[in-house]
């Protein structure tokens, strides 16, 4: 508990927590603080002052004034940068660090189902990333969103998806990166990547005409129409790059 230098693998896995819950969740009683702080030997107030020092890098919360906590270290600004820059390796290497300071599989620490992959290999092994990178990338978005969808509001977790704002297969760099991800319900988030529906970059919700104008099909007008025009709720982190926001504008949506 006396220790005072961070390493760099004990950062990998504050940042993965960090990435993992909602903002106002930082604290000492937290049980998932208090969990990793047993795991580093660490007091729960040492992790969570250590999570609020990443905070302090966080450009969303930075773009709300909200500061995060001071007297970080440059090897903070290392981590995060290093997460930044490439999303896809460092999720994998924190899930993978977190197993091993647990002294349990990737497969159980990501709680992916690992039935039907290839028994060992490099197969099984690009497989089991890939899992555990999509169980990474959606408990961040579902956490950057407090767990509810951005539309409607909705927070059964059964029925929320992290979808990407960015189609998976049009850009493998960003599959990871929370900031290409939207928290959404099942529905809407078929609307999204089918064209029906898309965010501006005023991140105001666009409904398609073909559904705005579907008169006579009162649930298109309750679950659709309705939130044409409002605006989504932003989450407490990792904003939605208005890059990303442009392709499904351009690319995907239907309609005017």
């Amino acid at each position: 508990m006396a220790r005072i230098n961070w390493t760099r693998e004990e950062l990998i896995l504050a940042f993965n927590l960090y990435c993992k819950i909602p903002f106002g969740t930082i604290h000492n009683r937290n049980p998932q603080i208090v969990s990793l702080a047993k795991i580093l030997h660490r007091s729960p107030s040492a992790v969570s002052w250590k999570l609020a020092n990443l905070a302090r890098l966080d450009p969303s919360l930075q773009d709300r004034n909200i500061a995060g906590a001071s007297h970080g270290s440059q090897l903070d600004i290392a981590v995060w940068n290093e997460f930044t820059s490439d999303w896809p390796r460092l999720a994998y290497e924190s899930e993978r660090l977190l197993a091993k300071w647990q002294r349990r599989r990737v497969e159980d620490v990501s709680d992916i189902d690992a039935q039907g992959l290839p028994r060992a290999g490099k197969e099984r092994q690009a497989w089991v990333k890939q899992r555990v990178n999509q169980s990474f990338f959606r408990r961040t978005v579902l956490a950057s969103y407090n767990g509810r969808c951005c539309i409607t509001g909705l927070g059964v977790p059964e029925l929320l998806v992290a979808s990407h704002i960015v189609p998976w297969p049009q850009d493998e760099a960003n599959r990871v990166n929370p900031r290409n991800g939207l928290c959404l319900n099942a529905l809407h988030d078929r609307a999204f990547d089918s064209g029906l529906m898309t965010v501006t970059p005023e991140f105001r919700v666009k409904i398609s005409a073909a559904v705005v104008e579907a008169v006579n099909d009162v649930g298109a007008r309750a679950l659709l129409a309705l939130f044409n025009g409002r605006r989504m709720t932003l989450p407490g982190r990792f904003l939605p790059d208005l890059d990303f926001i442009q392709y499904p504008n351009r690319h995907v949506f239907v309609g005017r």
